[in-house]
Order: C-alpha cells, then structure tokens, then sequence
C-alpha cells in the first residue's frame, strides 16, 4: 500500500512540474527577438489615415537607428487643429462676440498619446448659434381629426 501511494505521490509531483514548466513557456513566447528591444524612449509621430482624413492608419515611431510602424485609427469626429492624438481639457464658450459672430473656449493639455508633440494650450472657436425654441406639434397628427 506504502509503494502505491508513494508512486501516485511522484507521478502527482512530476505531473504538477511540466504543467508549471509548459504554462511557462506559454507566457515567454511573444518576448522573443519580435519584442526585443534594447531602446525605451520611443518617439512617434501622429496617426496618419490610409484614406481621406479618418479611419484606419498608420503611426511611425523611431528610437536612435531604429523605426518600427503601428497600426491606429483616426476617430472621424477629431479635431483637425490640434490632432486626434492630443487630449485637450476645456473651460466653457465665452459671450459671443457680435461683431464676428463668433465664441471660443481656451483648453490645456491633458494627455499627449504616444509621446506626440502637442501644443500646452489651445483656443478653438465656433459660430455663435440662434437660440432654439420648440415648437409644439399638433396634438393627434396623421389620425385625420
């Protein structure tokens, strides 16, 4: 009975070993030569759509003597003046000016994505919009009253 356990004892403890051994090297493929790397201060530049002015693209970063490309997305609602990459905090409109017809809010830099270069503070302006009022439809319309 004593050699019985024993063996299962063994065969447990070696069994418990490979799984450890092989859940190991799972996790250390995708740091091959691939993920190597000997530079850690990477510079890239802005996300560049294949086509048009949004979409799917590409972004170049370089380090010393070496450049690599990443794919990213240009959000097709950003903000042309200061880039998608660029993540601006904004203070409420101004008055609007009557003279131009025109309002503006000033914004500081929150975040730059990538380590892109952006600007420490922005202004962006608009057109001063018509005060909106609503209308009231008819009460039961399209039931022919």
């Amino acid at each position: 009975m004593r050699g019985l356990f024993s063996t299962l004892f063994l065969l447990l403890v070696a069994l418990m070993i490979v799984t450890t051994d092989a859940g190991k090297n799972k996790k250390d493929k995708g740091k091959g030569p691939k993920g190597a790397s000997d530079c850690l201060e990477w510079r890239f530049g802005g996300c560049v759509p294949n086509n048009g002015d949004c979409g799917a693209g590409m972004r170049e970063g370089t380090c010393n003597d070496q450049t690599k490309k990443l794919k990213c997305k240009v959000p097709c609602n950003w903000k042309k003046e200061f880039g998608a990459d660029c993540k601006y905090k904004f203070g409420n409109w101004g008055e609007c000016d009557i003279a131009t017809g025109i309002k503006s809010r000033s914004g500081t830099l929150q975040k730059a994505l990538y380590d892109v270069d952006c600007q420490p503070s922005i202004t962006v302006t608009k057109s001063c919009s018509k005060s909106k009022t609503k209308t009231k439809g008819k009460k039961g319309k399209g039931k022919g009253n």
